[in-house]
């Protein structure tokens, strides 16, 4: 979340079929950090850890701008954490005994009276309030003003090869103020961004796969290339559609009918309408109804080059063509944020949880655990619980970059997946035989290597680690109660002998090489836009598609919405025919496709790389019998869905 850049509007004017529900945009920076003197309650985590004394250059100008959110604790913090678990423990008498959202902020919201003290104090120190919400009141000012209303110096520290602003000590509040805010961030300013968790070309121009393919897994071998495990392998399937994921997670005659579904994203596809319309009638999915997708959108967007806007829009069109297509009867709302950034991602989602627009919550984007910070989380968690005790869930991609270690150089989990209080969703590659039917799942994780030269051989085989679902042990959350007794040790207290959070919670289609068609309009090189069809994959088409399979367990289940679902995952584990019990090898011998790609990204006129694409190599993580890091209890089997019904 760095300094604004200016807004634009989005260029193309949305299909009247969606209305455009136009929402305050917030005025939000990144996160922060800082400490306090005696007669203050401290706010812990708000100094960063990259804040050191070695990385110190000196202190911020008095005059220099700060723009910060102070995020309001409510009444009864630990009493909200309380009834989110009860409400969301089957074994709980409280059990599904939801709030409504008026009921949700009388009892665990902030009171007038919090609110007014907050703002009053702010003031005296010297900030602007700019905005006031049931969440937070933002503030703007000088760095003397945040100075003295923080209890703290802002000094300029060594980032990696950049300088940001950040707290020199801890935050702090008044004494008088305690137990009354939750955190404050926009004391520092170095960035506070998701990226979107999919393999996604860019979607401002043209990408198109090309051929041969196999049209269910399996249905074309390479005869003409090397082997591959000492077997010939088959193309890369064209890319799955609805009704081969709905028979392969066990969808029956759902369609998840009376249940509402929400996206959240950055920005929004100005073409998302007509794309999902297409793709439904080329595919056999039900038509989308009048009414049935809807868009909440901010009056202005931010930040669009810095978060490469244009590569949202792909995002946001996979998520809800995947939701349709195993959930053809849910409504559909896309709820996009302002920018990339935290406080405009966390305002799209208490959007959702203050207007109750829906019960499950889908969400392809995150960060790396090592850039969150402890504020942040802390805000996170207060929407995730405030939304549990009113029935709603959220479920988060687990990450495209398996242990991470490729990408960052550090084993980590990603965030918010590792929040303890959503549902986080792994990955896996997925074998759709002839007549629909299920063959395997292994977890995904992709080793490339690429055609010899005389075509006889695959160079340095099986090559190298391209992408896999995100996983691993949490450094910085304890491991919750309901993976206890599922969650191996071996896993639990990799970081801690107390035991940590473990991701993900559950799994489903995300290998790109077994992924699904897309259909979306793009930009060719004559410059008209055209509607195109694409294969995609990555933890943010599982993602959808989880939450889609929760849809169809809500209507099984009566139309009672589910809430925060881990404590009734990880209570099905074990049960005949919940689950698929994921592992790498599930055929006894190694696993792999061929693909052949335009080197252009859109015809042979560039020529065409060959390559084999092994399956179930994620990093260093493993799928196993059993509970493990890379599909969690595994994926939903025939008698998922059904194991919601009433009877």
């Amino acid at each position: 979340m760095r300094s604004n850049r200016a807004t634009v509007r989005a260029g193309v004017s949305m299909a009247a079929t969606l209305p455009m529900i136009a929402g305050a945009l917030a005025l939000g920076i990144p996160a922060a950090h800082a400490a306090g003197s005696p007669a203050r309650d401290v706010l812990k985590g708000t100094k960063p850890l990259w804040a050191t004394a070695k990385a110190d250059k000196g202190a911020t100008p008095d005059s220099a701008q700060v723009k910060a959110r102070v995020y309001l604790a409510g009444q009864d913090r630990a009493g909200l954490a309380a009834y989110a678990k009860a409400v969301s423990d089957p074994g709980s008498p409280l059990y599904g005994k939801y709030l409504s959202g008026k009921k949700a902020q009388a009892r665990f919201g902030a009171t007038k009276a919090q609110v007014a003290a907050v703002t009053s104090w702010l003031k005296s120190a010297g900030l602007t309030v700019t905005a006031v919400t049931p969440h937070y009141v933002a503030v703007s000012g000088d760095v003397a003003a945040a100075e003295k209303a923080f209890g703290t110096q802002l000094h300029n520290f060594a980032k990696g090869s950049k300088t940001y602003r950040a707290p020199a000590r801890t935050a702090s509040v008044p004494a008088a103020l305690k137990g009354a805010v939750l955190t404050v961030t926009g004391l520092d300013n170095a960035p506070h961004k998701a990226r979107h968790d999919d393999q996604l070309p860019p979607p401002d121009a043209v990408f198109k796969n090309s051929g041969p393919f196999s049209s269910y897994f399996g249905s074309n071998i390479a005869t003409t290339l090397p082997d591959a495990y000492g077997q010939k392998i088959p193309y890369a399937i064209k890319g799955y559609t609805g009704k081969q994921l709905r028979a392969a997670y066990g969808a029956g005659t759902y369609t998840g009918k009376n249940v509402r579904i929400a996206i959240t994203d950055a920005y929004a596809s100005p073409t998302i309408a007509y794309d999902a319309g297409s793709y439904a009638t080329k595919h056999g999915d039900a038509a989308w109804k009048t009414g049935q997708l809807h868009q909440v959108l901010p009056k202005n967007y931010t930040k669009t080059k810095e978060c490469g806007a244009a590569g949202w829009y792909g995002e946001e069109t996979l998520d809800v063509e995947a939701v349709h297509a195993v959930a053809p009867s849910a409504d559909v709302t896309y709820v996009g944020a302002a920018s990339c950034y935290d406080d405009d991602l966390l305002d799209s989602l208490s959007k959702i949880v203050d207007n109750h627009l829906a019960d499950i919550v889908s969400n392809s984007w995150g960060d790396t655990e090592a850039n969150q910070t402890p504020d942040l989380a802390a805000a996170y968690d207060q929407v995730f619980q405030l939304g549990a005790v009113q029935g709603i869930g959220f479920y988060f991609s687990s990450g495209d970059n398996g242990d991470e270690v490729a990408n960052t150089g550090t084993k980590q989990v990603d965030t918010p997946a590792n929040s303890a209080w959503v549902t986080a969703v792994g990955g896996t590659s997925l074998a759709v035989g002839k007549g629909d039917t299920y063959q395997w799942e292994t977890g995904w994780g992709t080793e490339k290597a690429t055609l010899s030269a005389d075509g006889k051989s695959w160079t340095n085989f099986p090559g190298t680690f391209t992408s896999g679902a995100g996983g691993g042990t949490s450094r910085t959350v304890a491991e919750p109660y309901y993976q206890k007794g599922v969650v191996p040790d071996s896993l639990a207290k990799a970081n801690s002998a107390d035991g940590n959070r473990v991701v993900p919670d559950i799994a489903a289609i995300a290998d790109p090489n077994t992924g699904f068609l897309v259909g979306q309009t793009q930009t060719f090189p004559d410059g008209t836009e055209q509607y195109s069809e694409y294969r995609i994959g990555g933890t943010s088409l599982a993602a959808p598609v989880i939450a889609a399979v929760q849809a169809l367990a809500q209507e099984a289940r009566g139309g009672k919405a589910l809430g925060f679902a881990n404590p009734a995952i990880y209570a099905k584990y074990g049960k005949q025919g919940v689950y698929h019990d994921v592992t790498d090898n599930p055929t006894g011998s190694g696993l792999a496709v061929a693909r052949i790609d335009f080197v252009n990204g859109l015809d042979a006129s560039g020529g065409l790389a060959t390559s084999v694409r092994s399956l179930g190599k994620d990093s260093s993580l493993s799928a196993v019998k059993g509970y493990d890091d890379v599909t969690g209890v595994g994926s939903p089997a025939n008698g998922y869905v059904q194991s919601f019904r009433r009877h």
